[in-house]
């Protein structure tokens, strides 16, 4: 019980109204400068994005967005609901439809395809078409889709990727990679049929497949050293050895397919990347963990860069390129947290990620840069209770269940891990450490990993051409609204004339007109 009141007690610290809310004055002023904000948006900037970068927070649906909201603020010592994410800032939101072609609630590798190269696709299957079966080999010819990655390397701009998770994860790899199946990280991964079909593992098709990616950072070291390969890292752990059967080592063929006068790096840990001089790099191979790289609140950052810093340093490099560059973003393990039911691990990611966001702004100009925020899918994850104002976000509900009168957290999840039955009822969480990091947050349903929501999730965007993610669209169309601003892939008619120095010329309305007056002018 004593844990109980003291959950109410700290959800109470920040609920008396701030007193300057109390006069109707203050939210007129706030809602005027509001609209004064939104009526200056009908300047619209049509410049070319030299520059495009996608943030995606994997399973950041909208609730994640707003309790990553609070905890920011509540990091910040202020009651949280106010509070502004560098996301909440861009001008221009929408919404994405989600689906699969084969799945009304989708998976991060469908989904990955549908926002990078601009086709729907089915549950499972990366960088193919929805003629492909998940796991068939024998149905991938043929049927591969090329990424907005390729499109902006035929252009000619420098292209980088930059995850949480092992860089042939779901969503980076479908950037790469064409795959029937997403678990084909190395060749021991996948079945001997597809093997002898000719299909090829993501990590293979990471350093051998066009486009030739000029920065890569994230995890998933074992997928690139053969078989039993001891760690850089954690020596012998059987977890951390290699995984290939094929013998290669494709770290070393990665830099050997490097051209002789360029300076190719790799590393793996922080402190080898934040020692580079990133003058002097022309290619940046990142591997610092074996998988997934460590939560936020988890990581060594002796040995784990942030993912902060880790979109510093592509940004910097990729920034050298005078015809620009388009990088991909992952706060991949957003995802994971909600996966295990670990509310705080998943909303430290988000926030995470916000400051990575806030860090490419100031590394970046409105005037020529595009950038976009949004996920894949969203989770079964929600708060509520009726919270009062500045309750922790983590905290308690202040009302006990009608049926148990046991109390019960914001956080909640429609599914997954955190359902627990003590003694024939649900658990009473006042004995337990709620805020602890690895709380598995209640579940109405239990499984072993809680599952994705299949409702929209948002799109974020500012720069040029942000103006054309408006309303409710298909997931797909993300990434050819990215290329027209960019003037890269098919569509680039509207190119020809269109200058990143200012606005697109406007047509002229009344061409007629202005021969008549201009024969009138040489009469008279």
């Amino acid at each position: 019980m004593f844990v109980l009141l003291l959950g109410l007690m700290a959800g109470a610290c920040f609920s008396l109204v701030p007193e300057k809310e109390k006069n109707p004055q203050y939210w007129r002023d706030q809602a005027q400068q509001t609209l004064q904000h939104a009526l200056k948006l009908q300047n619209l900037n049509t410049n070319v994005a030299k520059n495009v970068i996608l943030f995606l927070g994997d399973g950041m649906g909208v609730s994640t967005v707003t309790a990553a909201r609070i905890l920011k603020g509540q990091l910040h010592h202020m009651p949280g609901e106010d509070f502004q994410l560098e996301m909440d800032k861009f001008p221009f939101v929408a919404l994405s439809k989600t689906y699969n072609t084969n799945a009304q609630v989708p998976d991060s590798a469908g989904t990955a395809t549908a926002f990078l190269c601009g086709v729907k696709s089915n549950q499972g299957t990366l960088g193919m078409s929805a003629a492909v079966v998940r796991s068939q080999c024998n149905t991938t010819r043929g049927n591969e889709v090329t990424s907005i990655l390729r499109w902006a390397k035929d252009a000619g701009k420098s292209v980088g990727i930059v995850t949480t998770t092992r860089v042939h994860h779901a969503t980076p790899a479908a950037a790469y990679a064409h795959s029937a199946d997403r678990s084909w990280y190395s060749d021991n991964e996948m079945p001997p049929e597809a093997l002898d079909q000719g299909c090829k593992d993501i990590a293979h098709q990471l350093v051998h497949n066009i486009p030739d990616i000029e920065v890569i950072m994230g995890g998933g070291r074992k997928y690139m050293f053969p078989k039993n390969t001891k760690d850089v890292e954690y020596g012998d752990e059987k977890w951390a050895r290699g995984t290939r059967l094929d013998g290669q080592v494709l770290v070393n063929v990665w830099k050997d397919k490097k051209p002789q006068n360029k300076n190719a790096h790799y590393v793996w840990n922080s402190m080898q990347l934040l020692e580079l001089d990133l003058t002097h790099v022309d290619y940046l191979l990142g591997l610092f963990e074996p998988m997934d790289m460590p939560y936020e609140l988890d990581r060594n950052n002796q040995t784990d860069p942030s993912l902060t810093e880790m979109v510093e340093v592509a940004i910097k490099i990729l920034s050298r390129n005078p015809k620009g560059f388009f990088l991909l973003v992952e706060g991949g393990r957003i995802d994971h947290g909600h996966h295990e039911g670990r509310a705080k691990q998943a909303l430290h990611e988000a926030v995470e990620m916000d400051r990575a966001i806030g860090r490419a702004g100031a590394l970046t100009s409105l005037e020529d840069t595009l950038t976009v925020v949004t996920a894949d899918h969203s989770h079964v994850f929600t708060f509520g209770g009726y919270t009062p104002r500045g309750n922790s976000i983590f905290g308690l509900a202040p009302m006990v269940s009608d049926i148990d009168k046991k109390p019960f957290t914001s956080l909640l999840y429609g599914n997954g891990p955190g359902y627990k039955v003590v003694a024939g009822e649900r658990e009473d969480i006042s004995t337990v450490d709620y805020a602890h990091k690895n709380y598995q947050a209640q579940a109405a349903v239990p499984l072993r990993s809680e599952t994705h929501g299949g409702e929209d999730v948002a799109v974020f965007a500012k720069g040029p051409m942000a103006h054309l993610l408006h309303g409710v669209h298909e997931q797909n169309y993300i990434p050819h609204v990215m290329a027209y601003a960019s003037c890269i892939g098919a569509n680039k008619d509207h190119c020809r004339s269109h200058s990143s120095a200012g606005p697109a010329p406007q047509p002229a309305l009344f061409p007629g007109l202005l021969t008549i007056f201009l024969l009138l002018s040489l009469l008279f």
